[in-house]
């Protein structure tokens, strides 16, 4: 039998709690990782990513030989560092003659490899290569914008999934209402053929357009950068179906006494305790023998009789 050991401290406690399923999940953070050998335009490129998502990303800057997500085996170290790091995704960078400059994204399930995406890197451009007004450089922590142009994202499965992958990668977290003056970046991603997609990071200025919507222009910040598709491992179907899953919001409350048919709708029951009459103290003086007279009085006023005090008055 294991034994299963209850943390004391409450600094524990709390971040045990920050890692257990929830039904609204928070945004993923990403692990961004290098193998064996690396080039100095790969090095660059995981510096930028790291970058633009520093407050959801945790960097390795030692060498990792053991990680190689596409071989059986190679997947061990990378899922004991997503656990160790409570990451949902990762970005591994390598470098090798027969795939230079190669960068491997990847989504986690239950901390184990879900899908798997390999692009090369080419044409790359830092953020320092770009001259631009300062005051338009987008904030941390922004929401983006995300644009896939081309149709290969829709007809294309190695793009579609590419697609998926940097959505889940540079989206954040999901809200469900923005205001348009937060937003001040924007992703672009322009399919250039059936395997090579043109990525920009770009930052939005709002201009007058004379109604209420203002016009937005697109200004290039950098990176900028080719990515050519390589390989890329779909999860299977058990395995998607089971990480689809989704819980009830709130269970629903059980209703007493209440039916529903498909002719008379919702039909409810209503349980009225018997009147114990014998039991019931009855007041003394009865209204209906007031009622009574004063119905004998309007008659008589009526009729022409006079009251008492109208003979009063007459004497």
């Amino acid at each position: 039998m294991m034994n299963i050991k209850t943390p004391k401290k409450g600094r524990i406690r709390r971040e045990l709690e920050k890692r257990a399923p929830k039904l609204v999940e928070t945004g993923k953070k990403t692990l961004i990782l290098q193998g064996t050998k690396t080039s100095g335009l790969l090095n660059s490129v995981l510096t930028e990513i790291y970058h633009l998502k520093k407050e959801s990303s945790v960097r390795y800057t030692r060498r990792n030989d053991n990680v190689r997500p596409f071989e059986s085996g190679g997947d061990t170290s990378l899922e004991f560092f997503s656990q160790k790091t409570d990451c949902g995704m990762f970005v591994f960078g390598s470098h090798s003659k027969k795939r230079p400059d190669n960068l491997i994204l990847g989504r986690m399930y239950d901390h184990h490899i879900y899908d798997l995406v390999e692009v090369g890197v080419e044409n790359f451009k830092s953020m320092e290569s770009f001259v631009y007004d300062k005051k338009l450089a987008p904030k941390m922590g922004s929401k983006p914008f995300i644009a896939f142009v081309g149709e290969g994202f829709e007809s294309v499965e190695e793009l579609k999934h590419l697609k998926e992958v940097l959505l889940d990668l540079f989206r954040g977290e999901v809200v469900e209402n923005l205001n348009l003056a937060g937003i001040d970046r924007a992703y672009v991603c322009t399919a250039l053929s059936s395997n090579r997609v043109l990525f920009t990071h770009c930052a939005l200025r709002l201009k007058k357009s004379g109604t209420i919507v203002p016009r937005m222009e697109l200004v290039e910040v950098g990176p900028s950068m080719d990515l050519v598709l390589r390989r890329h491992r779909l999860p299977n179907d058990g395995l998607r179906k089971e990480a689809m899953k989704t819980a009830a919001d709130k269970p629903k409350k059980k209703e007493k006494n209440v039916s529903r048919d498909a002719i008379q709708g919702k039909i409810g029951k209503v349980y009225i305790p018997d009147q114990q009459l014998g039991d019931m103290n009855l007041p003394n003086k009865a209204k209906g023998v007031k009622r009574e007279r004063r119905e004998a009085k309007m008659n008589k006023q009526a009729n022409g009789h006079p009251t008492k005090r109208q003979k009063a008055g007459s004497d």
